[in-house]
């Protein structure tokens, strides 16, 4: 009698059968094709939490979404800083508190080694003064670890398609606060010179910097978003700046938000 050999696939083999029948979230399926984190090219998320369950829960669903890919994790200050110098990423997920030092330090350690990746903290303290230091050194996202809002994929893709992450509640808190900064427009009462910026792009800018998206700027104003993207524009030109998140922060900088 004839014996059927058995087969056993590589994990190569598993990986890939897996992620062939693995169900794609309708997000990932409805996903404009000129955003960033598209199929066969996902958005690449190292990340940095000496909290192992918390850190469980991003990588599970970075993981479960095609467009984000993890391509590194570690629990503490000094792994991160001997394993971020090994991977190629886009975007960094980092905690504040990580036992052996603080996330902020990473924050200026990745952004001097990759001036291209962006950054997200994920933290469960809410004091404004580590939440403006952040943004300070270049984070665009700042979520809190006890919201049931934050969905971590969408959090990546966000801030890798231009824009920032904050979690709802802080978002509105920094709004409060920003609302209560005065504008600072010039030094005398004369025109405003060339790279200082307008009582209308303060008021873009600062809603920018807690998180708001064109569309929702331009609802809450009452504005066109093609008006908001102009003053935006303006904003880049005027600050020398690419981005929102080097606007949002050489403005802060200056003193004029």
């Amino acid at each position: 009698m004839s014996v059927i050999p058995t087969v056993i696939p590589s994990a190569v083999q598993t990986a890939a059968v897996f992620e062939a029948i693995r169900p794609q979230p309708s997000s990932a399926r409805l996903w404009p094709n000129d955003l960033v984190g598209q199929e066969g090219k996902p958005v690449r998320v190292f990340v940095v939490d000496d909290d192992s369950h918390v850190r469980r829960v991003i990588v599970q669903g970075l993981m479960a979404d095609s467009r984000t890919l993890l391509v590194g994790q570690a629990g503490n200050l000094r792994e991160a800083r001997k394993n971020i110098r090994q991977q190629e990423f886009d975007v960094l997920l980092v905690d504040l508190n990580l036992g052996d030092g603080e996330g902020l330090e990473l924050l200026e350690f990745t952004r001097n080694i990759y001036p291209h990746v962006l950054a997200i903290v994920v933290s469960v303290t809410e004091r404004d003064d580590k939440v403006m230091q952040a943004f300070e050194l270049g984070a665009v996202g700042y979520l809190l670890k006890n919201s049931w809002f934050d969905d971590y994929p969408q959090a990546v893709l966000q801030v890798a398609n231009g824009g920032a992450s904050i979690t709802p509640v802080l978002a509105k808190k920094l709004l409060a606060r920003l609302g209560k900064t005065p504008v600072k427009l010039s030094v005398s009462d004369g025109p405003l010179q060339d790279d200082q910026l307008s009582v209308r792009e303060c008021e873009i800018l600062k809603m920018i910097a807690c998180g708001y998206t064109s569309p929702e700027v331009a609802s809450f104003l009452e504005i066109s978003a093609l008006t908001v993207n102009t003053h935006i524009k303006n904003i880049y030109r005027k600050l020398q700046t690419h981005t929102r998140a080097q606007a949002v922060r050489a403005a802060s900088l200056r003193g004029w938000i």
